[in-house]
C-alpha cells in the first residue's frame, strides 16, 4: 500500500505542475524526496518475495526492482529541476505504468489473503465438526 500511496502522490505532484499549482523547485523536491524510499520498499518486497518462495510474484517484481536499480546507478533516479517541463510527460507515464503495477500486486496480494483465510476458516470448521 506504501507503494501505491508513493507513486500517487508523486503523479499528483506532477499533475499539480503541470496546471500551475507548483512551481518546478518545489515538485522536483516532493517527488525526489519519496523517490528512494520508494526504490528501498520496492527492493524490499521483492527480496521478501524470494526469500518466502512466492516465485511467481518475485518474477513479477524483479523486472521494477531492476530498473530502479539501474536508474539509480546512472544516477538517473531524481528528476532534475531545470528538464522536468520537458520530461514531464515521459515522468507521468512512468509513474501510470508503476502504479498500475503495484495495484496489481496489491490485489494478488488481497486476493490471496482473503483466499487463505477462507482456507483457515473451513479447515477449521472442519476439524471441529469431525475431531
Amino acid at each position: 500500500m506504501g507503494l501505491v500511496a508513493s507513486t500517487f502522490y508523486q503523479l499528483i505532484s506532477l499533475s499539480d505542475l503541470e496546471v500551475d499549482h507548483l512551481n518546478p523547485f518545489e515538485a522536483s523536491s516532493q517527488i525526489n524526496w519519496a523517490v528512494l524510499p520508494e526504490f528501498l520498499l520496492q527492493g524490499f518486497l521483492c527480496a521478501l518475495f524470494l526469500l518466502t518462495g512466492h516465485w511467481l510474484m518475485f518474477l513479477m517484481a524483479a523486472p521494477l526492482t531492476a530498473y530502479h536499480v539501474m536508474l539509480y546507478l546512472k544516477r538517473k533516479h531524481l528528476i532534475d529541476v531545470t528538464e522536468i517541463f520537458r520530461d514531464i510527460n515521459f515522468e507521468k507515464k512512468y509513474r501510470f505504468v508503476k502504479l498500475g503495477i503495484y495495484l496489481l500486486f496489491f490485489t494478488i496480494c488481497l486476493v490471496r489473503l482473503v483466499i487463505s483465510t477462507f482456507s483457515a476458516f473451513l479447515d477449521d470448521d472442519i476439524v471441529h465438526a469431525f475431531g
